[in-house]
């Protein structure tokens, strides 16, 4: 048995080296046992340099299983290591392994790299700053208990966040530090360590009961070991013990058990609002762990399709902007709100429409504290495509709006210019289809009199599409 040694727990640089001289002497996996040195311990195992050299000999993996790999190994099961070199053994004769989701070596590695990616993107979402010192002596600390080892992969993006203020995020694990210029790492440290309370804290609290709606409370979506995670945990508990107390009175008893009289139609609508609802609910769900390109790592959080299930129009934009990356939700920048005045003025409730992009990560370049929008690729466009097809799929509307060309490209299928096909309905895989323009075309346009003429000619487009669905209403 060969005892090998790794420096630390992601010492994926280690691994792979290692794995390989392992895997051209053809030593198979039951004879490998994995270890990690510890500071405090003498070192008793073998190495894999020890191994003759087979220059003669070589082979290669996946992108696919070194992306796999790098974010498997930063999950905390002690297993991790020999699954990964056991799956490197395989690929050698089985070029397709990781193509084969039923097995369970496979299953496995998926779910450990699943898991590492909602822990970096509740890191994104959850984690929150604390600033010591004031004015020029400020420094900003935040404390985060990562369920796996994500802090030094994860840090990267608080450094395109938050590039003009130096910052140390704080963790058992090891701890990562922004002075402006580069990142460094430290050892973890304990939670005690961390400095107190600070003026920024009060802020975060009314903050979190400002925005906590009972209607919408899920409990047992956020586990309760990441609550300490939250500047506002401590309001938490009261929050949600409040709203059950709300929602779990003797009126509200009484008023579930009265039996609700209503007609076959209205009945089936409401199951097939609920299924369709339920699909979206999958679907965005999903989404959240998509790694289908490289958008999810430098975003915020995905922005999924919102809007009643039983919509009849569907509007298909580019991508989220900065506002909406931060947000979370579609449509809610000065883009949004411009579609929402159009949308008004085309006789069109907004409430009543199912909003989506095309892509759903934010593309950007960073410009010192500015995000600069970035227009999405075709490979990220068609990456992205199954999304809008399963939402079309669940939402079955009559008409469906693409706003701009990125927008038609991922409807059509195709580069789909946009003057020589908008004003008409486009018959499309059994939908009809809108092409227009984009709202934030009309926001960069610099003349105003060209700006009220397109603003216009964009909501002519609009009424079309009322239009089309007044039609498709009376003819019902």
């Amino acid at each position: 048995m060969r005892i090998i040694e790794l420096d630390n727990d992601t010492d994926f640089e280690g691994w792979r080296k290692a794995s390989r001289r392992l895997a051209l002497n053809d030593v198979k996996p039951s004879e490998v046992a994995w270890t990690v040195r510890r500071d405090d311990e003498l070192s008793s195992a073998s190495c894999a340099n020890e191994l003759p050299d087979t220059p003669q000999a070589q082979f290669n993996v996946s992108a696919k299983f070194v992306e796999l790999a790098k974010a498997a190994i930063l999950h905390r099961s002690d297993a991790r290591f020999a699954l990964l070199y056991r799956l490197l053994w395989r690929l050698r004769s089985h070029h397709d392994l990781l193509g084969a989701t039923d097995d369970p070596d496979v299953a496995e590695i998926h779910a450990m790299a699943r898991a590492v990616y909602r822990d970096i993107d509740r890191m994104h979402a959850q984690l929150r700053f604390r600033e010591i010192g004031r004015e020029r002596t400020a420094h900003y600390v935040a404390w985060f208990e990562p369920e796996h080892r994500i802090v030094e992969l994860a840090a990267p993006f608080f450094a395109g966040r938050f590039a003009d203020m130096p910052w140390s995020i704080l963790s058992p694990d090891v701890c990562a530090h922004w002075d402006g210029h580069a990142i460094s790492i430290t050892p973890g440290v304990a939670k005690s360590e961390v400095p107190s309370e600070d003026r920024l804290e009060e802020v975060w609290r009314r903050h979190d009961n400002g925005l906590f709606n009972p209607a919408r409370l899920k409990v047992m979506e956020m586990p309760q070991a990441y609550w300490r995670n939250l500047p506002g945990d401590s309001i938490i508990k009261p929050l949600i013990e409040d709203a059950m107390r709300m929602t779990s009175g003797p009126f509200i008893a009484r008023k579930a058990i009265e039996p609700q009289r209503q007609d076959q139609p209205m009945a089936r609508k409401q199951v097939q609002d609920k299924q369709a609802h339920d699909a979206i609910a999958a679907l965005r769900a999903e989404a959240a762990d998509c790694r289908a390109c490289p958008l999810w790592k430098d975003a915020t959080q995905i922005v999924f399709g919102e809007g009643p299930q039983s919509a009849t129009l569907m509007l298909v934009g580019e991508q989220p902007g900065d506002k909406e990356d931060l947000a979370g939700h579609p449509f809610v920048g000065p883009a949004g709100q411009m579609l929402d005045r159009a949308l008004g003025e085309a006789g069109i409730d907004r409430a009543r429409v199912y909003v989506t992009n095309a892509v759903k990560h934010f593309k950007f370049v960073p410009r010192g504290k500015i995000r600069l929008h970035q227009k999405p690729s075709t490979p990220e466009i068609r990456a992205c495509r199954q999304w809008y097809e399963r939402e079309l799929t669940a939402i079955k509307p009559e008409l469906v709006v693409a706003l701009g060309a990125t927008a038609a490209q991922s409807v059509l299928g195709k580069i789909t210019p946009i003057n020589k096909n908008r004003g008409h309905l486009i018959e499309h895989a059994g939908t009809k289809v809108l092409v227009t323009v984009h709202p934030s075309y009309l926001l960069r346009l610099p003349d105003e009199k060209a700006k009220a003429l397109e603003y216009q000619r964009f909501i002519d487009d609009l009424k079309i599409a009322a239009d089309q669905l007044g039609n498709s209403a009376h003819a019902a």
